[in-house]
């Protein structure tokens, strides 16, 4: 059984669900959402409440059960109140700065690293170590900060790098000199 994929997904007020075949569109405050879910999957909406049922026990519409359910949510809590993400620049001489709409890194390359947001997703630096990426969809944020993340990982003795806020980089001890 279940025990995400029975929860009940309470519809905020302003947020709109649309059921056509199960492609669903939410709108809201934040913007629009579609997608697109498994046919056999049975998506009600009834009033401030949505539910995801599955037609049968199998193990192929067991799986799908909950992922079905936890996307749905996303997209309700996306378009209400949105997605957000902070990373943290550590290192001397590292900085990020907006230009226009894309991200300018200087991290350590002997070049500038111009990263371009996904459609959907908002980036702002509101201080020059500081990065917040903020959206509706929650895969699209979480790509675009993985995406920056993956320019210049922590390094584990320094713990120089693009990090996420609350990330916890295991520190190595570094060569001793003068063992005997």
């Amino acid at each position: 059984m279940s025990r995400i994929g029975n929860r009940i997904i309470t519809i905020p007020a302003g947020v709109t669900i649309e059921n056509n075949n199960n492609t669903v569109t939410v709108k809201g405050p934040k913007g629009t959402l579609t997608n697109t879910f498994n046919p056999h999957m049975v998506i009600k909406v009834e009033g401030e409440h949505m539910t995801v049922a599955r037609p049968d026990d199998s193990i192929t519409m067991k799986t799908i059960h909950g992922t079905t359910r936890a996307l749905l949510h996303n997209m309700v809590v996306g378009v209400s109140e949105g997605f957000k993400k902070k990373l943290v620049i550590v290192g001397i001489g590292y900085r990020a700065a907006m230009r226009g709409e894309n991200l300018v890194l200087n991290i350590g390359y002997s070049h500038e690293v111009v990263i371009e947001p996904d459609a959907g997703v908002k980036i702002s630096t509101p201080s020059i170590t500081e990065v917040v990426i903020e959206g509706a969809d929650r895969q699209a944020v979480g790509q675009t900060a993985a995406r920056i993340r993956a320019v210049r990982k922590p390094e584990p003795y320094k713990g120089k790098g693009i990090k996420y806020e609350n990330e916890f980089i295991l520190r190595k001890e570094g060569k001793r000199a003068g063992k005997k």
